[in-house]
């Protein structure tokens, strides 16, 4: 498509799980003819191919820094941008010759409604959540629950969603529950969220036929229809070393060896165990883990987190050596970051042990493996949901550290979830079908998606 003079800025909250699949759709977009500039930081910018296309651009702005150790880290971080980042882009937004006609950002940064205001454009928020999450938070933060103990024996109940969702105290976003009605981190993420709901527009790296119930209540919450569900966001084959494989950075393992390694095992034979890219297990959950791997007799590729500096006292080096020595040949464990897709579509893959962050649950639907789950936190718990009660295409291994089973157990669902008559093996291949067809060509995404730039190009001729 011959490119336009429609000019999207593009703003993801700078972590993986929020900026990888942001950055793909601005790849969607410039195969449309839109021009795209994404806000990257230093740490992030690599992720962001540099000879992609000329309609791709970044920004490169001031790194984050965190003055006061003892503040929220996500009030942190957001409040740096909105300092920091706002006067940066006010003026390069008026200096540049093809000016922004939009903002595309992040649910996390809120505060862009303003920046939007101020450059006379509408803003469009992204989700790299799904529609049942963001809902979930909607309702939480505009009508909080009365809970007066706030203790792991309340549940909150959401009555007003579809479904009417219950949830024990803990599974509650610690945004909510870590502070208190009136003080001041609370009321920051309130605001923070609720701005959202003031959006132009919504789009969400999600199906139709995945959330469809969830995409008409947030339509009815904001009392229009501009809201776009084009997921699965994922990279084309041709993107090449861009693409699946390397997608999200450079992975930590040899490639040939990985494929060579799953090349020797049976179709549907490996559970691939992942817990995303910011989860450190704590010393319980990977000797409960570690254990049921062994004990399971199943061959597995487990990919763990490399440690930061905030979690050292969760050094798990030793404990997956020694798992290693023990499994042979029946384990390939990865440390540091994996190219889950091109794992997931193996042929050898079979099920998924996941704590179902919104990315893994998309690539997992889109792979057709039977999920396992693990949530640990955020929207993980709503997820796991979805794809548990909802959606029937998994089962429930454990929940954070409040539910976990002893290592056998554990090891009996993992074995079971490689048996090839399983119903939820069958309905999570009707599931990649549906998701495989939303994005072709006629699909409900790939419409979707021409929609959205059909909009923003109305947008951008109005404002001439």
């Amino acid at each position: 498509m011959s490119p336009t003079q429609t000019h999207v800025l593009a703003y993801p909250f700078p972590s993986s799980g929020h900026l990888i699949p942001l950055l793909d759709l601005c790849k969607a977009l410039v195969s449309r003819g839109i021009n795209v500039t994404v806000l990257v930081t230093p740490s992030n910018q690599p992720l962001v191919p540099s000879n992609y296309s000329p309609l791709l651009q970044t920004i490169v702005l001031p790194k984050i820094q965190f003055p006061n150790p003892n503040q929220n880290r996500l009030v942190a971080m957001v409040t740096f941008m909105r300092q920091n980042h706002y006067p940066i882009l006010l003026d390069w937004a008026k200096s540049h010759p093809l000016p922004p006609k939009a903002i595309i950002s992040d649910f996390f940064l809120g505060w862009t409604h303003y920046l939007a205001l101020d450059l006379h454009v509408p803003r469009l928020v992204f989700s790299p959540s799904g529609a049942f999450a963001l809902s979930v938070s909607f309702s939480l933060w505009g009508d909080p629950p009365q809970i007066e103990k706030n203790n792991n024996d309340d549940v909150v109940s959401l009555p007003k969603l579809p479904n009417s969702p219950i949830y024990p105290w803990w599974q509650i976003t610690y945004h909510f529950r870590e502070s208190r009605r009136g003080e001041f981190e609370w009321e920051f993420h309130r605001e923070n969220m609720l701005l959202n709901l003031e959006t132009w527009g919504i789009v969400f790296n999600t199906f139709t036929e995945l959330e469809r119930v969830y995409l008409d209540h947030v339509k009815k919450e904001l009392g229009h229809e501009r809201v776009w569900a084009v997921g699965p966001v994922l990279p084309k084959p041709e993107d090449g070393s861009t693409g699946s494989e390397g997608r999200g950075g450079s992975s930590t393992v040899n490639h040939d060896d990985l494929i060579m390694w799953l090349d020797s095992r049976e179709s549907g034979s490996v559970v691939y165990v992942c817990f995303g890219s910011r989860t450190v297990l704590t010393s319980e959950q990977m000797e409960v883990l570690t254990q049921a791997l062994e004990l399971s007799d199943v061959h597995f590729v487990l990919s763990v987190k490399d440690l930061d500096e905030r979690h050292v006292e969760r050094d798990h080096r030793n404990v997956l050596s020694g798992l290693a020595d023990r499994v042979g040949k029946r384990g390939f464990v990865i440390q540091g970051w994996a190219p889950q897709l091109v794992i997931l579509s193996h042929r050898a893959v079979g099920s998924f042990l996941t704590h179902c962050g919104w990315n893994s649950v998309l690539e997992g639907v889109v792979s057709g493996v039977v999920m396992l789950t693990w949530p640990m936190g955020a929207d993980q718990y709503t997820n796991a949901k979805l794809l548990v009660d909802q959606l029937g295409v998994a089962v429930r291994a454990a929940e954070g550290t409040e539910n976990v089973p002893d290592p056998s157990e554990l090891a009996r669902k993992i074995e079971r979830l490689l048996e090839r008559t399983k119903k939820e093996r069958v309905r999570a291949e009707e599931l990649r079908d549906k998701a495989l067809s939303a994005i072709n060509k006629d699909g409900t995404s790939h419409e979707q998606l021409d929609k959205l730039v059909e909009k923003l190009n109305e947008l951008s001729n109005a404002q001439k």
